[in-house]
């Protein structure tokens, strides 16, 4: 199935009118967390695209309209658009943002890079749903299926009992942005049992979310799940784990890809050290 521009553009666009003075558009910028903003006639129309390096060159023009300074027509696309080959278009040309226009070509959403990243994070989700669901039903020798929906955070069982600090930041990041992918939870009875997702859902829970996007896996046949202990709970309860209180925050290590990329920081410079100490011997 083909994902279209549509399914991930952002409807409510930040955009400045021609009209507009570099003064003005400089501190609308300022407050923004955009590096360029589209820019439109009267009737909406896109005309052009002004970036920060452009309001710069003019910033001794302030007076001046956007009009004037900008280099007229953009790089744009269409709602019904394939995702994919406007993430070509982005990635060829070096482009963070794309105005996407109607058939009048007015201006009626934007799409991202960093909503190109998410539309990837949420097509890679399924399969791993998928592959749970023909774990658990080989396992089991009973029939599963999975959802897409919302779960409950105050009320998902953990069923990892530490997470790292500094991922949490990461994913924090990631669903102020709206591009975490969904977590994976197995629903049995009144339990949310969290199988993948920990960090998100801390993190999430964090700021304030009452609900959580996931993938929710539910077994066909309830009646013959629900007296089975899955080793999900023997897990759980193993760690004396019922609510994401129970979870340890560790702060005194790295997550393990972290810790991997920090590790190439103390090499290069342990390597430069070596390299300053040698030269230090060597002179007179």
């Amino acid at each position: 199935m083909t994902v279209r521009v549509r399914d991930y553009m952002v409807l409510e666009v930040e955009h400045l009118n021609e009209s507009t003075t570099v003064r003005e558009a400089i501190e609308r910028l300022s407050r923004s967390r955009h590096h360029g903003l589209p820019v439109t006639d009267g009737s909406r129309k896109l005309v052009g695209f002004v970036s920060a390096k452009e309001l710069l060159r003019n910033v001794h023009r302030q007076e001046t309209t956007l009009a004037t300074i900008m280099r007229p027509g953009t790089y744009t696309a269409t709602p019904e658009m394939s995702l994919d080959d406007v993430a070509r278009i982005m990635f060829r040309f070096g482009l963070r943002d794309l105005p996407i226009t109607d058939a009048e070509g007015r201006l009626c959403g934007v799409v991202s890079n960093l909503d190109i990243v998410r539309s990837h994070f949420e097509r890679a989700s399924p399969a791993k749903a998928e592959t749970l669901r023909t774990l658990l039903a080989e396992r089991y020798d009973l029939p599963f299926s999975f959802r897409r929906g919302l779960v409950p955070i105050q009320r998902l069982q953990p069923t990892q009992w530490k997470v790292f600090e500094d991922e949490l930041e990461g994913r924090r990041y990631e669903l102020e942005r709206g591009f975490a992918e969904p977590v994976l939870v197995l629903q049995k009875g009144d339990l949310w049992i969290l199988i993948d997702g920990h960090h998100r859902a801390l993190a999430a829970r964090e700021m304030g979310l009452a609900q959580l996007q996931a993938f929710i896996l539910t077994c066909d046949k309830p009646q013959e799940f629900a007296v089975l202990e899955t080793g999900l709970e023997k897990q759980a309860k193993e760690h004396h784990l019922n609510t994401l209180d129970d979870i340890q925050v560790d702060s005194s290590a790295h997550h393990p890809l972290l810790e991997v990329t920090t590790q190439l920081i103390r090499r290069f410079e342990t390597v430069e050290g070596n390299a300053g100490s040698s030269a230090s011997s060597r002179e007179p």
